[in-house]
């Protein structure tokens, strides 16, 4: 739809006290991300980043810090008075003369992150169809406790008399199970004219934005209610308990999206998957893998239980292996990793390479088809393409103060239980023997041996053991 005429302001100023946390409630995170950062995200793909407007108060620059990079713009709210106050604030904001008022407001709550752009979309669909001046999405939960209730001026009509505080309600109202989801549509220029009239004559004090209806509706204006397809779609969290509720709903919803794209997820409740992950069809994820952060993999992988992986990419046709690790790493096609492999950030494993059990690797790149299979340390290291690292190799890249950078070219082999001590660099086709410690360039096709000569003495152990026993019986 056409939704020019439109912006969106999305409460997020409040303190979420009853969650008995230092946090603003809106920066806790579901599905990897921050409430408000889910509600922003629906929000762009209504209207552009310019058009939304954020309503901050409590710890303002820290909610501004952490959604800045959205490009959104915000208002404050100093002293946080109940929404028809947030509103106020809008007003003013306006009134200022920075921006043009819009046609339509859009009112958000932070702290509601399943809201779906499709949903978004709908409300101003229904509300420019109905030619109402306020439109209210509305839920029927199973229990409607604690919220307030929308009264319809007929049982199925969509127009509204009144929004009714849970506290308020009377006997005969009690039956009402429409509850007010606080996500609302208004004619900017109905809902302005309304604002400065607002009373705080309540058991909170506060300026309601629901009362606004009430005034719309004694004015002769068109006040409408749209039902949310779904509950969990517009209730909020004031709990960490209903928090986690929502970060399964999320997650779950993540997962069968995944599953619709072809996606093998097998026990999908036993895996941690942030809302952002993409993966390819035919990939497989087995049971108690987490996918965190903006991590994407490609088709045709496998990612094995117990496996980690955030903010990485993994390539086509990849094998991660039980109990692997990968922070901000990137995987090529058809590599293999693991089990127990530990990818660190700015790993960078090529196509066919290897990265066997216990192998821990940071800020390197190793090339196409190599190898590195058991419990190794690669970092700071650039290493060419078919390039054998033994057991226990260890490039040795801290001195203390600054890190610096190993080398090893193509089709070089490094035997097990070697140390490369960096700066240093290991040519093309070189071999470095098992045991080595290098401390200087072993040129290209040339053999590196920095071992001690071996000493063997004969009967050594037996004279020894003949000591100790004699010893004993003194």
């Amino acid at each position: 739809m056409d939704t020019a005429g439109f912006a969106i302001a999305i409460m997020a100023a409040g303190k979420g006290t009853r969650l008995k946390s230092r946090r603003p409630k809106v920066l806790h995170e579901i599905g990897g991300r921050a409430l408000l950062e889910h509600v922003i995200a629906a929000a762009k793909q209504v209207v552009p980043a310019d058009r939304i407007y954020c309503i901050v108060g409590h710890e303002s620059e820290r909610v501004k810090a952490a959604v800045a990079a959205t490009g959104v713009k915000f208002v404050l709210q100093a002293e946080q008075r109940g929404t028809g106050h947030a509103l106020q604030m809008v007003k003013a904001y306006f009134a200022m003369g920075g921006d043009t008022v819009p046609e339509h407001l859009l009112v958000l709550s932070g702290d509601v992150p399943l809201i779906r752009p499709e949903t978004i979309e709908a409300i101003c669909e229904a509300h420019l169809a109905e030619g109402a001046a306020m439109t209210i999405l509305t839920a029927v939960p199973d229990d409607p406790t604690g919220y307030g209730r929308v009264l319809r001026s007929q049982s199925n009509g969509p127009e509204v008399t009144a929004i009714v505080e849970q506290k308020a309600l009377t006997a005969e109202q009690m039956g009402a199970r429409e509850i007010n989801s606080g996500i609302y549509c208004f004619r900017t220029e109905s809902l302005f004219s309304k604002l400065d009239s607002l009373s705080t004559n309540n058991a909170h004090g506060e300026y309601y934005l629901t009362d606004v209806a009430a005034m719309l509706v004694a004015d002769g204006e068109r006040v409408v209610a749209v039902q949310a397809e779904s509950v969990d779609e517009v209730l909020g969290a004031n709990t960490i308990a209903e928090m986690m509720h929502l970060d399964a709903a999320m997650r779950l919803a993540t997962a069968r999206r995944l599953m619709a794209n072809g996606v093998t997820i097998f026990r999908p409740e036993t895996c941690v998957i942030d809302a952002a992950v993409e993966v390819g069809a035919d990939t497989v994820i087995e049971p108690y893998v987490q996918l965190l952060g903006a991590t994407r993999i490609g088709v045709a992988s496998r990612v094995r239980s117990y496996s980690v992986v955030q903010d990485s990419v993994i390539g086509d046709g990849v094998l991660v292996r039980n109990g692997c690790v990968l922070d901000h790493a990137e995987v090529g096609d058809g590599a293999m990793l693991g089990p127990y492999a530990h990818l660190r950030p700015e790993s960078r494993i090529g196509e066919q390479a290897h990265v066997g059990n216990f192998c821990e690797t940071k800020k390197m790149t190793l090339g196409k088809g190599s190898k590195a299979n058991h419990l190794t340390y690669l970092g700071d290291a650039v290493i060419g393409a078919g390039v054998n690292v033994g057991a226990g190799v260890i490039t040795c890249n801290y001195d203390g103060v600054h890190k610096h950078v190993t080398t090893i070219g193509d089709g070089a082999f490094v035997g097990s239980d070697s140390t490369l001590v960096a700066p240093v660099a290991v040519g093309a086709g070189a071999y470095v023997a098992a045991g080595s410690c290098i401390t200087k360039d072993v040129p290209d096709g040339a053999l590196g041996l920095g071992r001690s000569r071996q000493v063997v003495k004969e009967g050594w152990a037996s004279s020894r053991r003949a000591l100790i026993e004699a010893k004993k019986n003194c």
